[in-house]
């Protein structure tokens, strides 16, 4: 979304915040300017990242700050560490930080990445936040970590060492020589007509170190984030691109899913696959897997699809208008957006709204996990109980709800104690009962981070995803796309 056209459509939202008088960077203007306030806002949550980086230059998965003292994890992920790059690059592009300084903060996070342990040209999911080791036994119980390399968090990690190669000139042979390895086939297992379960057209989810082979489970639905690796593989050649067309947009009519879905049979590219689509409150969208909003908007920080595609426009402003009126009017909440997020109680747990998943099961919007089966009718709104919301969510839909994204935050901020100055949002709050989550998650502050880049700085991180491969192979194929929506 263009910056004038963010502001023009946040210019009526409503909401009082009060979070003190805005930072110098701000200008001083009042915090009802968007700009002014989201500003602060990217500021605040990039203090929170710099404070999760240890000396290594790793950021830590999550930090808690309930206690004496913020607390950072011992483990850390490939997400995480694309999420730390690519926050400072924007950082830097948004003028909080020199030039000079995040080169410097890259450097030394690409020194660690330089020296951390590789297999097949990939990273394993976890390592030592403090030494860049690989992660053998998980911190406080002992046991031992199951290794992976996992297709999506090493899509993440590319995504950050790409968009550090282009922002910092004195980085590029070093990343370079990162990435020179890297082969997005690796991960792919191509169409079998003889047998397309098994050979389905998709990305395997990962390798399993322990039995030297590829997982036995694909990355099927298109809209998710998952679909980042493909997109990465489909830009570089290494994945052909009939690879999106065989994506799921739902599973066939005849298939166990979230609901009976709309569509017919299509081909494009010589590719032939069911167009399918579910609709919810009278609109018509096509599905991720469980529902969440990250799952649908977390690519498009970086792939600009809704600019090289009107149903990939309105797909994604369907998911977001979807999450809003099930806060709104199904739960009546108060507010919204729901995605994998920490439990305000304790641990982390999968929310999200299940008409907006393909999976039977689904996510929901509430920690006691309200589903209602498909034609059964919906429940009394006091039956969705300990409902949580996310922030990282709504601050993903300004990109395409501007207006109601920015209100529900200011409404989130007003009424329960989910932000701090010099901190940002916290993780997550239980909307029913108020609590707030003692944490701030790493992949969630950087996804706040990119996504209010992307409004304040309208294609800050996307240049690496606009030119070369993605321009020749992946943008034809986003606009031909042509959702039964």
């Amino acid at each position: 979304m263009h910056r004038r056209t963010f502001l023009a459509a946040t210019a009526g939202a409503t909401g009082a915040l009060a979070l003190g008088a805005a930072p110098a960077y701000a200008h001083r203007r009042p915090s009802q300017d968007p700009e002014a306030l989201l500003t602060r806002w990217f500021a605040d949550t990039y203090r929170s990242l710099e404070a999760m980086v240890a000396d290594s230059g790793l950021p830590a998965d999550n930090i808690k700050l309930g206690g004496e003292r913020p607390v950072l994890t011992e483990n850390t992920s490939t997400t995480n560490i694309g999420c730390w790059l690519w926050s400072t690059v924007a950082a830097s592009g948004l003028g909080l930080i020199s030039e000079r300084e995040m080169h410097r903060r890259l450097a030394r996070t690409v020194t660690t990445i330089e020296k951390m342990e590789r297999l097949h040209g990939f990273w394993f999911n976890w390592y030592n936040t403090f030494t860049g080791e690989v992660l053998d036994a998980w911190p406080g119980s002992g046991a031992p970590v199951n290794h992976l390399l996992s297709t999506i968090d090493n899509a993440w990690l590319d995504v950050g060492l790409r968009i550090t190669e282009d922002a910092d000139p004195a980085l590029r042979g070093r990343i370079r020589r990162l990435r020179k390895d890297i082969d997005w086939s690796f991960f792919y297992t191509p169409y079998d007509p003889a047998d397309p379960v098994a050979g389905p057209g998709h990305m395997r989810t990962g390798f399993r170190v322990k039995d030297n082979a590829l997982t036995p489970y694909f990355y099927g639905a298109l809209v998710s984030e998952t679909r980042m690796a493909g997109y990465l593989g489909m830009a570089d050649g290494s994945v052909p691109g009939e690879h999106y067309w065989h994506m799921l947009r739902t599973f066939t009519p005849e298939q166990r899913q979230e609901m009976p879905p709309g569509g017919g049979w299509v081909t494009r590219d010589d590719v032939r696959y069911f167009n399918g689509h579910y609709i919810y409150r009278g609109r018509k969208h096509v599905p991720g897997w469980g529902g969440s909003l990250f799952g649908a908007l977390m690519p498009e920080l970086f792939v600009p699809s809704t600019q090289w595609s009107g149903s990939w426009r309105t797909n994604l402003t369907h998911h977001a208008m979807g999450h809003r009126d099930h806060g709104l009017l199904d739960a009546e909440y108060g507010y919204w957006g729901f995605s994998p997020a920490n439990v305000p109680e304790g641990g982390y747990q999968e929310y999200g709204v299940q008409y907006f998943g393909i999976s039977p099961e689904g996510y929901c919007s509430n920690t006691d996990r309200t589903y209602v089966p498909y034609g059964e009718p919906k429940p009394d709104p006091s039956a969705y109980t300990n409902g949580v919301v996310t922030p990282h969510a709504a601050i993903l839909a300004l990109m395409v709800t501007p207006g109601a994204a920015l209100t529900n935050l200011r409404n989130i901020a007003r009424d329960f104690d989910a932000y701090e100055d010099g901190k940002g949002f916290y993780d997550s709050v239980n909307v029913s009962t108020g609590k707030v989550s003692d944490r701030m998650l790493s992949l969630d502050q950087g996804m706040v981070a990119a996504a209010l880049a992307q409004v304040l700085k309208p294609g800050l991180l996307q240049r690496p995803f606009r030119s070369g491969g993605f321009a020749r192979r992946l943008r034809p194929l986003l606009s031909k796309e042509d959702f039964d929506i």
